[in-house]
């Protein structure tokens, strides 16, 4: 890595966070509320006029329904609701489309989260509810990663996932670790925007979407809670957070902690969990009209995850085989290990500068740490054991992945007479240490390096598969217009630059073995239209057309030469139309999608190289319709309904994309009066395939779930609003093969994950008033 390039990446993320430091702002008409501003969840919306500093972030269902009083409580914050705004369609409703949208988006409030899912649960367990989403959690809900959760056929990698608006992804692919994040009792909300955003929506992976997971706001009251759940798997969490309220002599200074601790055996054999989350935010007002937030989280996590097992192994032992208790054996419990740090910190302000300016920026860094990565060579027995020390060794492999990023998001709005504007700039510079070796676990982990042809052992270092150093630099100014051209349109256009270089160091390169020293760039412009109308108050509707993009894997480096992989960034044209209502009695939304996905890469088998190239070849065409309607009958009913039809294919063959449901659905009913909450919600997800060329089918599905709770108003002295609950997960105990994991060491032999069986978890949620 040449100094220019380091240079480059820190000087750039030290620019962006000049405006931190900007002094004190002017005087502004509508000032900010005192934190009311802290957080906000990521709904693409146009701005509206008579909004002091107008925002392109909208509190998803604070504006749902003026006409008719309604509103949602603040994402991230419990707040007090009572009479018609509890008894309301949007308050209820599993997934609501605000009506300022111009895209569709699925919010997930807090109201969904706290009633519905255990302590456990990650946002992949949240956002499943959603139409076009699907997802798997083979140890039970958060008890396990979840192995790969689509959106609208997008597989993880191809859509962005941030937290409180920070872009996360692994290094060197765009992926996601569900069990390293934000934990059930500090999630907010999760907003799954199915689409590429416009100009001022950053990440790596625009094209597939994004789903926003945000974090709980501290409360204006000072309170303590205790909570506890027990479950089936032995599954247990214990947990407590703290809310400061607002700290006297600060201003309307308030701080949120949260600790949280898990523990699972997992539904399948010997596939434990230990889980350690915490999590901190404070914010604090600076004057009338700016407001800092400081928060950061840090996750470590225990797992034992079996890779998957075959069919053959489904129909004899059942689907709870994983791993086992024999240390004789490569899919030994021991020999298959996860031990992960993660962590996550941030500090944001946001101005209103007055005379229709505002400022916010925010500079973070996150981190994940992943060491040891145990496994076994081939933990499905499909290859004997041995190594170069013993015929009846034990033989497999031990990993380490470590990346910190650090990154700044700058944006700047001003309004001037019926337009809107607002430009600024994210960076993010990413480093990631990687190795891997062969080891002899009958010998205690000792490394394995192979033997000569004359019987003599290999050099040590001939042990490793890969030794690497990668980093990489996004860096995506953009600008951004909306323009009122009535009091009801509003026109929207913007323009983004998305610039990405990833330099790789590799004495020892992943696949090929033999070193790598490469770097290249990429670069694409991403335009972006909308137009948002106001048929009535309750009603909008929104057409979109935007371009989106995916920086390129670093797996395209695992060539002798990668500058024989003919590729460039996998871009689309995103089109998209729709339409949503809200009122007390109706929550409803409706929406038509087509994109145009024309450089997809796929992998090329070189015999005479004897691995693949990437290539851009060919075109692939998403299209289809999602739906979403809330019913509010009366006396706490709810009926809610919602799904979509989807298609994915290539437009080569009319194949269809690997992992791409068909449609998905789900329905049920809800009731929620007073201390009673009760729910019965079934997610129905159709058939796909695994793999290119319709094959490894997989058969549609179904969980049904069902969820009881009473809240006790007083119990004894300050125990006040004692929560009782119960969530049943898979209430029929279905255990269909719903996902296909690849392939054993033979690479013929498929593996995979059966529906985790019926779950039964209890809490308790002790409060407290100070």
């Amino acid at each position: 890595m040449s100094e220019k390039y380091k240079f480059r990446g820190l000087s750039a993320v030290l620019l962006c966070s000049v405006p931190v430091f900007i002094g004190a702002p002017a005087r502004a008409e509508n000032p900010t509320v005192a934190g009311q501003d802290a957080q906000t969840p990521a709904v693409m919306t146009p701005t509206k006029r008579g909004q002091s500093g107008a925002t392109h972030r909208d509190k998803a269902g604070q504006r749902q329904d003026a006409a008719a009083g309604q509103s949602d409580p603040m994402p991230g914050e419990d707040v007090e609701v009572e009479g018609q705004r509890t008894h309301s369609a949007i308050y209820q409703a599993p997934t609501s489309t605000p009506l300022t949208v111009t895209q569709p988006t699925f919010v997930v409030n807090r109201h969904f989260i706290e009633n519905n899912l255990p302590a456990s649960a990650n946002y992949d367990t949240i956002a499943t509810i959603a139409p076009s989403v699907a997802g798997t959690s083979p140890n039970g809900p958060g008890l396990s990663e979840s192995i790969n959760m689509t959106l609208r056929g997008f597989v993880d990698g191809q859509y962005d996932v941030l937290f409180d608006d920070i872009p996360v992804a692994q290094t060197n692919d765009n992926t996601h670790h569900t069990t390293s994040y934000y934990q059930g009792p500090v999630t907010g909300s999760v907003v799954v925007n199915a689409g590429p955003g416009d100009a001022a929506t950053v990440g790596f992976a625009t094209f597939g979407g994004q789903i926003y997971v945000n974090s709980v706001d501290p409360k204006t009251v000072m309170s303590a809670e205790a909570h506890a759940m027990a479950g089936s798997f032995d599954s247990y969490n214990y947990g407590a957070q703290y809310n400061s309220g607002l700290i006297r002599g600060t201003n309307g200074g308030r701080l949120v902690v949260d600790v949280e601790g898990t523990t699972s055996h997992g539904y399948a054999n010997y596939s434990a969990l230990r889980r350690a989350n915490y999590f901190l935010k404070y914010v604090q007002p600076l004057g009338a009209h700016t407001t800092l937030t400081a928060s950061g989280f840090y996750n470590h996590v225990d797992s034992h995850q079996s890779p998957g097992a075959t069919r053959a192994q489904i129909a004899e032992y059942g689907p709870k085989f994983g791993l086992t208790n024999d240390p004789t054996k490569q899919n030994y419990e021991g020999y298959n290990l996860d031990v992960v740090q993660s962590d996550l910190e941030y500090v944001g302000i946001k101005s209103d500068l007055g005379a229709g300016w505002q400022i916010e920026d925010k500079v973070y860094t996150f981190a994940y740490y992943h060491q040891p990565g145990l496994s076994g060579k081939d933990p499905n027995g499909g290859t004997p054991n041995g190594t170069s020390f013993g015929p009846d060794n034990v033989p497999g492999t031990r990993m380490k992945m470590n990346y910190r990023a650090w990154g700044d998001i700058l944006k700047i709005r001003k309004s001037v007479s019926i337009v809107d504007f607002q430009t600024g700039v994210w960076v993010d510079h990413q480093s990631n240490g990687r190795d891997q070796y062969s080891v002899d676990y009958t010998l205690g982990g000792r490394p394995d390096p192979g033997k000569t042809k004359g019987g003599k052992l290999n050099p040590p270092v001939k042990a490793f598969s890969r030794l690497m150093h990668d980093q990489n630099l996004s860096v995506q100014p953009f600008v951004q217009a909306d323009v009122h051209i009535t009091k009801e349109l509003i026109f929207s256009a913007g323009f983004k630059w998305a610039d990405f270089s990833r330099d790789l160091e590799a004495p020892i390169n992943q696949k090929t073995k033999t070193p790598l020293y490469y770097s290249s760039s990429y670069g694409t412009p991403l335009p972006s239209f909308s137009f948002h109308y106001m048929f009535t108050p309750k009603w909008a509707g929104y057409i979109q057309v935007a371009r989106g993009f995916e920086a390129p894997s670093l797996s395209y480096y695992y060539v002798p030469d990668p500058s024989q992989n003919a590729i460039s960034p996998e871009k689309t044209w995103n089109y998209q139309i729709g339409t949503s209502y809200q009122s007390r009695r109706y929550s409803v939304s409706a929406d038509f999608y087509y994109i145009d996905f024309s450089n997809m890469i796929v992998a090329i088998n070189d015999v005479s190289l004897g691995d693949s190239l990437y290539r851009n070849v060919g075109s692939t065409r998403y299209y289809g319709v999602e739906f979403s309607g809330s019913y509010y009958l009366g006396r706490g009913i709810s009926l809610f309904a919602n799904g979509s039809y989807n298609q994915a294919r290539l437009n080569s063959d009319n194949s269809w994309v690997p992992y791409a449901p068909d449609a998905t659905a789900a329905g049920g009913i809800t009731y929620n009066d007073g201390p009673f909450y009760a729910s019965l919600i079934d997610k129905w997800v159709g058939a796909s395939y695994g793999d290119t060329g319709n094959k490894q089918g997989i058969d549609p599905y179904n969980t049904l779930n069902l969820s009881l709770a009473y809240t006790v108003p007083t119990l004894i002295g300050p125990m006040k609003n004692v929560k009782l609950k119960l969530n049943v997960n898979n209430l029929l105990n279905s255990h269909n093969i719903y996902y296909f994991n690849g392939y054993a060491k033979n690479g013929t032999t498929g593996l995979f994950y059966s529906q985790p069986g019926l779950g039964v978890f209890g809490s308790v949620s002790v409060p407290f008033q100070i």
